[in-house]
């Protein structure tokens, strides 16, 4: 079984390189930032949100597409708003 902390730096890497610029750069920076401090769940909500593909997220991040509701949670809403900050 993956570890905690073997997981984290997983989906740190994972989010770094996703595929297209702009989406490694936000979601490195906002896996860097905030992944050690989200819970177990809300660990799963991102691996979930990742699975997803880097057009995907990069759409709904810049409202060009609406998120399925089943992704539209708080660490969404923790990633959108990380966007704002950059």
């Amino acid at each position: 079984m993956e570890t905690r902390e073997n997981r984290i730096r997983r989906l740190i890497y994972q989010s770094s390189y996703t595929g297209t610029r702009e989406t490694d750069l936000l979601l490195g920076q906002f896996a860097n930032r905030y992944l050690n401090n989200l819970e177990d769940q809300q660990l799963d909500d991102y691996e979930a949100l990742l699975a997803q593909g880097d057009q995907n997220i990069l759409a709904w991040v810049r409202g060009d597409l609406k998120i399925p509701a089943n992704l539209n949670g708080t660490v969404f809403s923790l990633v959108k708003d990380f966007n704002t900050t950059l």
